[in-house]
């Protein structure tokens, strides 16, 4: 039988690292690519056929609930398993909604690396034990998980936010998105008058409280 094919998607070198170890113990998976980029990883995607993503919520260039939501748009066939150290409702129902079919906490055992890439290759969805059980009671049985504020933009506007935070100029946005630099303007206006944000600052610190960036970055 050929080996599950996996993406590693994380920013930090060392934690990379780390999970390839974990999955190299891991029979009948192999590891085809890894990057550090929310933007290489659509890439990956189209080039390498993986069957399962892990991927890291904060990734520069497209947070990885949005790359995944794109991937599960643009190759239905690979499934998604979110890595992640937040607990929060939010983030888990921001996840499931985006088209995950995991989500593992990082602090949890290496144990649960291997059920979470079984269950998901089994077409089940996987959830760390640890998260919150109402979410997953709410995720089951069908019911909504309430919108937080992030869900007032588009994922454009989720994207060109990132990208504002992280400290590139509606130029250098404009180049990267293949926008023009009067649509990338009218998008930040937008962001700022739905979240009744008005500067820089208080949208850069927006952004890290909704885990599109960290602080480091």
């Amino acid at each position: 039988m050929a080996p599950l094919r996996i993406l590693l998607c994380d920013d930090h070198a060392l934690v990379r690292a780390g999970f390839r170890i974990l999955l190299e113990d891991i029979e009948g998976v192999e590891v085809v690519a890894e990057t550090g980029d929310g933007r290489a990883v659509l890439d990956l995607v189209e080039a390498e056929h993986p069957d399962i993503v892990l991927m890291d919520v904060s990734m520069p260039g497209l947070n990885g609930l949005d790359a995944t939501a794109q991937i599960r748009k643009r190759f239905p066939t690979t499934r998604v398993i979110v890595l992640s150290m937040y607990r929060s409702e939010e983030y888990i129902a921001r996840a499931l909604k985006s088209g995950a079919s995991g989500y593992v906490l990082k602090e949890g055992p290496a144990e649960e690396l291997r059920l979470a890439i079984t269950a998901v290759n089994r077409g089940e969805t996987y959830l760390s034990p640890a998260v919150s059980q109402s979410v997953i009671h709410q995720y089951l049985s069908g019911v909504t998980v309430g919108d937080g504020p992030l869900d007032r933009l588009t994922a454009r506007q989720r994207e060109i936010l990132q990208l504002i935070a992280e400290g590139k100029s509606n130029k250098a946005i404009a180049r990267l998105l293949n926008l023009s630099v009067k649509t990338v303007d009218t998008h930040r206006s937008q962001i700022m008058e739905r979240l009744d944000i008005h500067e820089l600052t208080g949208l850069v610190r927006f952004a890290i409280r909704c885990g599109l960036v960290t602080e480091d970055r």
